[in-house]
């Protein structure tokens, strides 16, 4: 098969109403990255020091050295940077949740204590903070046990979510076949959302990149606390509007105790909190509280995904969708299929495309595999399932004697002129709309019907689909 993995659809225009509790325009997640002890250092068996997420611009790893410079203010995020924000977090009252690094963790037992004492969650951040995307998969998945394994130690608790950051193209699965309450390496939506891995029913509460602070140590990125606030407002604003018009979100917030935890940077962060208290509806939530709302307000439901389906599977399912034309089905399963194919408009777009490029015989085929409208076969109860309930709904099943006269009198012009039957997506229309449809088209020139033609039955293929897809 031929499918592509990657899913641009996600909730498309069916974005689900989140109802978080106590009806809350937005969720926001606080994200504390505890890193330092973590990090890329030579006494970490490492190969070179740090060079990421620092007030050193441009720094490069240093290999086979200790970069002072880098690993002191990696330091200055444990000795000050995460008290001064501990402080502001439990003085506000504010829940939060630790991404902490588990050899970092355990190498800042009294920030642990203080992170339990607050009652803050603590997630896993990995066993080390260093890049994964060359990580031999076996390697990895020995390293996520190994994080588990020492987090448990540290903390006294399994962690209940993960996020690596530093990530591979195998992080999520190997994640989520770990067995997490809910996993962030994705940064692809807005709300939560359910992740089909094998068996399993992953959530999936994603991340962000962009409201960040992060961006104070990249370019282009914040300079001062007053952009960063700037930022957060607007995306809160954005928000917070979208909640309010009935459609609520989540707002994820990405902090280091290195960064946002100096002077000049923290202060943009408190008058955005601020801010964000001053509105109703605002809910502060750890991502352990968003993941057991979703779950218990939004639970898997595993769908139809004509994408995963083997050939006469996908043929057996939808080789009807085009009437008595199994082989666009056929032609479709060829494709490169993926997510964005699950659905009605999705599948449709790939069925349509195979209805498309046929040649004119073939969609004349498909125009000719259509009955006459309420026509001998409709009398004779040998309509396929789609059409019987089609024209059934249009109420062409129950034809007094004059409009069956009047339908068998227009059937028989139409074909002779056209040399296919009329077609029209009648659930689009009452009996009278069709008659009148009817003698229009009767009027037209053939090249122009069949366009016509074909674009209604495309039309009744979508029709059809949405009865079974979403």
């Amino acid at each position: 098969m031929n499918r592509y993995p990657r899913n641009m659809i996600g909730y498309g225009p069916r974005i689900p109403d989140a109802a978080w509790p106590n009806g809350a325009k937005i969720a926001i997640s606080l994200v504390l990255n505890y890193e330092e002890g973590g990090e890329n250092n030579i006494l970490h068996g490492d190969a070179a020091s740090e060079a990421f997420l620092s007030d050193i611009a441009g720094a490069q790893p240093w290999p086979g050295q200790r970069h002072w410079n880098m690993e002191s203010i990696y330091d200055y995020g444990a000795r000050a940077g995460f008290w001064r924000l501990h402080r502001l977090f439990t003085g506000m009252g504010i829940p939060v949740t630790i991404y902490g690094v588990a050899t970092a963790l355990a190498r800042s037992p009294e920030q642990v204590a203080a992170m339990k004492a607050a009652g803050w969650e603590i997630a896993s951040h990995g066993l080390k903070w260093v890049e994964h995307k060359d990580m031999p998969e076996a390697e990895e998945r020995a390293q996520i046990a190994e994080a588990i394994r020492l987090h448990s130690e540290v903390v006294g608790s399994r962690p209940t979510g993960w996020y690596t950051g530093r990530c591979s193209a195998n992080t999520v699965r190997l994640t989520a076949e770990a067995g997490f309450d809910w996993i962030s390496d994705t940064y692809d939506d807005d709300l939560p959302y359910w992740l089909h891995v094998g068996a399993r029913d992953q959530l999936v509460i994603p991340y962000t990149l962009e409201a960040n602070d992060m961006r104070f140590a990249t370019a282009p990125g914040y300079i001062e606390g007053e952009q960063f606030f700037t930022y957060l407002r607007d995306a809160f604003d954005t928000l917070y509007a979208e909640g309010m018009a009935g459609s609520p979100k989540m707002m994820s917030i990405g902090l280091h105790n290195r960064l946002i935890g100096r002077p000049g940077k923290i202060a943009g962060l408190k008058r955005f909190l601020d801010y964000a208290r001053g509105h109703d509806g605002a809910w502060f939530a750890r991502r352990i509280d968003i993941a057991r709302h979703w779950a218990a307000n939004h639970p898997p439901v595993r769908q139809t995904r004509p994408s995963t389906m083997d050939r006469d599977a996908f043929v057996s399912a939808f080789g009807s969708i085009f009437e008595h034309s199994p082989w666009i089905a056929e032609r479709a399963w060829e494709l490169e299929l993926g997510p964005a194919h699950d659905t009605a408009a999705g599948l449709h777009n790939a069925l349509a495309r195979m209805f498309r490029s046929a040649s004119h015989d073939e969609r004349l085929g498909v125009l000719r595999a259509h009955p006459d409208l309420a026509g001998k076969l409709a009398a004779a109860r040998r309509l396929t399932a789609e059409s019987t309930a089609e024209q059934a709904a249009a109420g062409l099943d129950a034809l007094t004697d004059a409009e069956r006269a009047q339908f068998t009198a227009l059937n028989t012009a139409y074909v002779e002129k056209h040399g296919f039957p009329f077609i029209i997506a009648v659930r689009d229309h009452d009996k009278a709309g069709i008659l009148a449809a009817f003698e229009a088209r009767l009027a037209q020139d053939t090249e122009t019907e069949f366009a016509t033609a074909c674009a209604q039955v495309e039309r009744i293929a979508l029709l059809r689909l949405k009865a079974l897809l979403p």
